[in-house]
């Protein structure tokens, strides 16, 4: 007896239109597009000279520190992890920076310092984690006091930069355009966020940080080095606060004991706005810098108002930050 098959009916004009419908792998970085994108339209139509191009620029000038701080927290929430520290580290690099140049240190050897300070108390974190067995909010947490308690062993008082080198990188700037420039730190914040593009989706390192959050266990039995790279993700961690301490050094030619208290918070809620689900495995750092380019237009939607008070950036954020944790939900739900 000869079964016929039925034929195979032509698709349908939603199955045809499917095929060109984002997967929901990039749904949230678009939301996080589009809700920038929507933003900045309404700042532009409501005030004057909102859509200039320097305005734009100063986006990235404002936030160079924060794009840097949150490139190293999206390695950390994509194995699953928290990094708490990241805003005392700061604090802690600027008053190192800020000692050391007073005390006639050469610049280099004082950005070396500072790097090599906060990579190894950021290994110090992912030995402590691994080895003991640490809940991540634990161990960055214990980090986060004895950042800052240090910081206050340095110093009680803010101290100025004075030195020639840094103060001429701060003023320096870079033209693009008649009356379009940029600083410095932004080229270093786009250059570490083009690094660590490169690292999560073309290296070894950035598929076991993928696999990690996925499941240790799987990552485990694909014989990638788990260990490993769940301790390097917070020593990433410490070197980009590093490197956001310099920089935010060099936007405030200070150093300061209470300087980027609840940076740690602006740092994660930029990471989550911009699409990486706080369970892990799921993310990319182009959303992260989103997720900082969106509090960056709330910033200065509300400088533009003038009425209104800064604590409003705070309730804007918290408000998109629970939008968009319902949205990863809703999300992941649907993969399942």
């Amino acid at each position: 007896m000869t079964t016929t098959l039925p034929p195979i009916a032509p698709l349908s004009s939603r199955s045809r239109l499917a095929r060109f419908i984002p997967s929901s792998r990039y749904t949230s970085v678009l939301v996080t597009l589009v809700l920038l994108v929507a933003m900045f339209g309404v700042g532009s139509a409501r005030y004057r000279g909102f859509a200039s191009g320097q305005v734009v620029m100063n986006l990235f000038i404002d936030n160079a520190f924060l794009i840097v701080l949150a490139v190293g927290m999206t390695f950390v929430i994509l194995t699953g992890g928290i990094d708490l520290s990241v805003g005392a580290v700061v604090a802690l690099s600027t008053m190192m920076a800020a000692s050391l140049l007073r005390d006639g240190w050469n610049p280099a050897a004082v950005i070396v310092v500072v790097l090599v300070a906060t990579s190894g108390l950021g290994l110090l974190v992912g030995l402590v984690i691994h080895y003991f067995d640490i809940q991540p909010f634990i161990a960055t947490l214990a980090a986060m006091f004895l950042a800052r308690g240090l910081c206050y062993v340095i110093s009680l008082d803010s101290i100025s930069i004075t030195n020639p080198f840094f103060v001429s990188l701060a003023q320096t700037r870079i033209p693009l355009a008649d009356r379009l420039s940029i600083t410095p730190s932004v080229i270093i914040a786009v250059v570490v966020v083009a690094i660590a593009f490169v690292v999560l989706h073309f290296t070894r390192t950035g598929r076991t940080v993928y696999a990690i959050g996925d499941g240790g266990q799987s990552a485990h039995l694909m014989g990638l080095p788990v260990v490993r790279t769940k301790v390097l993700v917070y020593v990433i961690s410490g070197f980009c606060s590093g490197i956001a301490g310099i920089l935010f050094s060099l936007y405030t030619l200070s150093g300061y004991s209470l300087t980027a208290v609840g940076m740690e918070l602006d740092a994660i809620a930029a990471v989550v706005i911009g699409g990486t689900l706080l369970t892990g495995g799921y993310g990319f750092v182009l959303g992260s810098l989103l997720g900082v380019l969106v509090l960056g237009v709330i910033q200065t939607i509300i400088s533009f108002e003038g009425t209104l008070s800064s604590w409003w950036t705070r309730i804007v954020v918290g408000g998109l930050l629970l939008l968009f944790i319902i949205l990863q939900r809703l999300l992941t739900a649907r993969q399942r």
